[in-house]
Order: structure tokens, then sequence, then C-alpha cells
């Protein structure tokens, strides 16, 4: 039957009691058996489950990580393609503008000088012109170019200045063609009522 032991002692010290119960063969073994249980469930824990997970979970996290990097690359090359596609859509619609619309700055002279070319290669006598421009809505800085032209000559000449027009590289567009014969001979009174537009960036749309 093991020892009792008395902590409290009544005129030695807890050293010496301690000290005192070392000795029984029992209480060592007890010790060290204790100590090989907690070194063994040390290891277990170390052994088969890590801090940082298993090798096979760090590899499964791992295949995991392989497996979204191919839709991850897909999806930014899609996205490459689509900001490319959308920089030349910028690049050619500036282009567009570049060339087909009327610069704010000189809109008048413009369109005025191009008519008259068209009319003098064809043969038509040009009139008076009026315009009229307004913001396109929706825009701040494009406008619709409105002119009501006047030209007398003869209806063959009419035709060749439509085709004229049709090659301009101006986007006009002929709204309506109003064409009245004169009373002596074979030339026409001819009302074109045109259409262009403006890039003005100077707010002389307003």
């Amino acid at each position: 039957m093991p020892k009792s032991f008395n902590f409290v002692p009544a005129k030695g010290n807890l050293r010496g009691l301690s000290l005192a119960s070392m000795k029984d063969p029992r209480v060592g073994v007890r010790v060290v058996l204790g100590s090989l249980l907690l070194l063994n469930v040390i290891a277990a824990v170390v052994l088969f489950k890590p801090w940082g997970g298993s090798a096979e979970d760090l590899e499964r996290q791992l295949a995991a990580l392989r497996a979204q990097v191919g839709p991850k690359q897909a999806m930014l090359a899609k996205t490459k393609a689509l900001v490319d596609k959308v920089e030349k859509a910028r690049s050619e619609g500036d282009q567009f503008m570049a060339t087909h619309m009327l610069d704010g700055h000189n809109t008048y002279s413009t369109i005025i000088g191009e008519l008259d070319r068209a009319a003098n290669q064809v043969g038509l006598k040009p009139h008076e012109k009026q315009f009229q421009s307004e913001l396109i809505e929706g825009s701040d800085n494009l406008g619709i170019l409105t002119i009501s032209a006047n030209y007398e000559g003869a209806y063959p000449n009419v035709t060749k200045f439509i085709h004229e027009l049709d090659r301009s590289p101006r986007f006009l567009i002929i709204d309506s063609l109003q064409a009245s014969p004169q009373p002596v001979g074979t030339a026409v009174n001819v009302n074109f009522k045109l259409n262009a537009f403006i890039k003005d960036d100077t707010g002389g749309l307003q």
C-alpha cells in the first residue's frame, strides 16, 4: 500500500519532504511514464496534424490554386483583348470625327468652300445660302448644321452635283431637294437642304 505524504511539515521544510518522497521508486516510475506519455502526445500532434496542415492538405491547396490559374489567366486575356478593342474603337472614332465632321473653328468657311467647289466643277451657279446650327442632345461638343443652298443650272449638272456631294469627305446628308424650271431655257433652280455635323470643343455650340 502506498505511503501517505503530509505536505505540511510540522518541523522540517517542504524541500526535505519532496526529496524524501522521490526516493520511492514507484513515484519515480510514475513521473517517467507521465513524461513519456506527454512526449508521445506531442509527437502525435506534430506528426498527424501539424499547425501548417498536413502534406496532403498542402498538396490539395496547391492543386486548387493551380486549378484557379488557368481561368484567371483566360479572364485576364479576355479583359485585355476587350480593352484593346475599346482603345481601337476610340481611336477610330476620333479619326472619323476629324475626317468627316466640320471643325467648330472654321465650320462655315469649310462647308461653303466645299459646296461652291463642287458646284463649279459640275457647272452649277451657286446662289444664296442659309445656315442653322444646334447642339445634339446628350452631347456637349457635337452639333448638327442645317444648310439651305440654292443653285442654278441644267438638270444633268444637278445629278452630277449630287454625285460630288456623295464623294465629299464630310459627312453630308441630303435632307431634301426642290427643283423648279426657269421660264426660259432648260436650266432649273434647285434648293438643297443639307445636314452636316460639327465637332466644337470650344463651347461655341452652347
